[in-house]
């Protein structure tokens, strides 16, 4: 198996993880218990979702080690496919017709967009320089979006994790790429880059858990969208990332997005008649927990 499959696979398995997870602290974000550090740390339930994150997050950084972020970042948006599915089942009901329609136009985008970020296994990294500086403005743009307190922040908070996961990936390479290599693994820059992975990706699973009260769906999309973009700009800015193929490959990439970005706006929208009680609303179970509508997805 070559690299670029190996990255692939790997990719599928993290998704599937990520997206168990994200159902289950969608759950959570609903119910009284989520409003409440203590309480949510008390919960068996979170520390389990906790644990399919680091999985999935597991998962993701052997990714890494074989494929390049431009190849790599946007293949999480299966974790919106693989959701769908998940939260329909938990949820009681069939997957609704708009939403095979935009699983299959993720499918297709994803797969044209593979085409040209098909590219060799890493082989650069950051310097711990660049490593503070992507984290640095990381963290920058996160307060923004952030700071702003009101009802409707959950989109601002999937996009700020959508950034904390593109710089932990980023993040995350550049370990796994110095270590694979023989490198020093107890290096200055390998022991802080990797606490900066850390803050990233905590920080990440937090502000996700924080826009999932309102829904699943947008704002899980928001998450895979916002994640591949942040992670492609590193990759080509920092480290020397290419789309393959010319004009050609770039063509195939832009048509790639559109149908991905098609499919993810299908798949926040779950028709009336697919919704059902505990789907759409905020009706509970009798574990106490909420359900709320699982169009998905990132």
């Amino acid at each position: 198996m070559n690299a670029t499959a190996l990255a692939v696979c790997l990719c599928l398995a993290s998704a599937v993880a990520y997206a168990s997870a994200a159902v289950a602290q969608e759950r959570l974000a609903r119910a009284a218990v989520a409003r409440s550090a203590k309480a949510l740390l008390g919960n068996s339930a979170w520390w389990w979702s906790a644990g399919l994150n680091a999985a999935a997050a597991l998962l993701h950084a052997a990714a890494l080690r074989y494929g390049p972020l431009t190849l790599v970042q946007p293949l999480g948006a299966l974790t919106l496919v693989a959701a769908v599915p998940l939260g329909a089942r938990r949820a009681g009901r069939r997957v609704a017709a708009t939403e095979w329609r935009g699983t299959l136009a993720t499918v297709a985008g994803l797969g044209l967009l593979l085409l040209p970020a098909s590219g060799p296994a890493p082989d650069d990294t950051l310097t711990l320089a660049e490593a503070l500086a992507v984290s640095g403005a990381t963290i920058a743009v996160i307060l923004m979006l952030t700071a702003v307190k009101d009802p409707r922040s959950g989109l601002r908070h999937a996009t700020a994790s959508g950034l904390a996961s593109a710089a932990a990936s980023a993040l995350t390479q550049t370990v796994a790429v110095a270590g694979g290599r023989g490198g020093s693994l107890l290096s200055v820059r390998v022991i802080a880059v990797a606490l900066l992975v850390v803050v990233f990706a905590v920080g990440g699973l937090l502000l996700s858990q924080r826009a999932y009260r309102g829904g699943l769906g947008a704002p899980l999309a928001v998450v895979n969208l916002a994640n591949p973009l942040a992670a492609a700009a590193i990759g080509m800015v920092l480290l020397g990332e290419r789309l393959q193929g010319g004009a050609l490959g770039v063509l195939l990439a832009v048509a790639g997005a559109a149908a991905a970005a098609r499919g993810v706006l299908l798949l926040t929208r779950t028709p009336p008649a697919a919704a059902t009680p505990g789907v759409v609303g905020p009706a509970r179970t009798p574990g106490g927990l909420a359900l709320a509508r699982s169009a998905h997805r990132r």
